[in-house]
């Protein structure tokens, strides 16, 4: 440790010349200094975050919310910087014989803070071309959930699905790294709006009446759809399609994406229980039917 590439200790002090301003009076008027700003940093921080809760009291959608977050750390971070600066500056006439002393440190630190720097340009990228906003439903890579909140580094989603295969809340927050943003592909569901297409599917028999199939799938949907049908990006729609014991039949609608499920089964209960009172619509099934023929003579 006393040897740093081919220099001692006192030669690397000579060099720096650190004793020519590592003094009392120095060291005291730079903890002042110090405290300063710190008391400033403090000070900023209070007075954004009182700010913003009232923003955001008065916000009423979605969009003015994350507006309201995003805009306000970047002004936080933007005033720390400012003034981390102006009190850096302060003393460049005190520290003007270390300035090939701090380019190389300040080389060696960004070599090394390569992914959180990358971080901090992700954030920046998010801030301005706003990919996603807090609230959206997401995929980054193999996560998936809905945005909760976004900082300086890390994008933090509730997860949807996890240790199960589902649209539900997981109950767990994954904290994504904002360099990952550059590597990773980024699926916005709800960019657009607030809505994605869902299915559900039935199988009806051969022999059953398939416009009244139908009839049934597309009523069972618009009476659970009726309150959002005007506000989504389309109609629901039929679709159908061959199988080996029978036809599918696809209601395709547009759902808030925050409620697949809901929508799914409150629509899947409602054509089940309207087929199981219809006379000619059954739902196939896998079964063996035995069917004797009359042998030709």
């Amino acid at each position: 440790m006393d040897d740093f590439m081919g220099l001692n200790l006192q030669e690397i002090i000579t060099l720096l010349n650190l004793q020519d301003f590592i003094t009392v009076d120095r060291l005291l008027s730079f903890g002042m200094r110090l405290l300063a700003v710190f008391i400033i940093l403090v000070l900023i921080s209070i007075v954004i975050d009182v700010l913003k809760n009232n923003l955001l009291r008065k916000a009423k959608t979605k969009k003015q919310s994350s507006n309201i977050k995003l805009m306000s750390q970047l002004f936080r971070y933007s005033l720390y910087l400012i003034i981390i600066l102006f009190a850096a500056l302060s003393y460049s006439n005190a520290w003007s014989e270390f300035g090939v002393f701090l380019g190389l440190l300040s080389a060696a630190i960004g070599f090394a803070l390569q992914k959180p720097m990358t971080g901090i340009a992700a954030w920046i990228m998010v801030v301005t071309k706003r990919p996603f906003d807090i609230g959206d439903r997401i995929t980054i890579g193999d996560v998936k959930g809905d945005v909760v909140d976004i900082n300086l580094t890390h994008v933090h989603v509730m997860e949807i699905g996890g240790l199960i295969i589902d649209e539900e809340n997981s109950g767990r927050v994954v904290m994504v790294p904002n360099w990952m943003l550059f590597e990773k592909n980024i699926i916005n569901y709800t960019l657009n709006n607030d809505f994605v297409l869902d299915s559900v599917i039935v199988n009806v028999t051969y022999e059953s009446n398939l416009d009244h199939a139908i009839e049934i799938a597309d009523l069972a949907a618009r009476k659970y759809l009726a309150g959002i049908i005007s506000t989504s990006p389309g109609n629901p729609r039929i679709r159908l399609e061959f199988q080996a014991s029978g036809v599918d039949v696809h209601i395709k609608y547009f759902s808030p994406a925050r409620q697949l499920n809901e929508y799914s089964t409150k629509i899947t209960k409602e054509i089940f229980d309207r087929i199981r009172v219809s006379d000619d619509v059954e739902i196939a099934y896998p079964h063996t039917e035995v069917v004797f023929r009359k042998k030709k003579e």
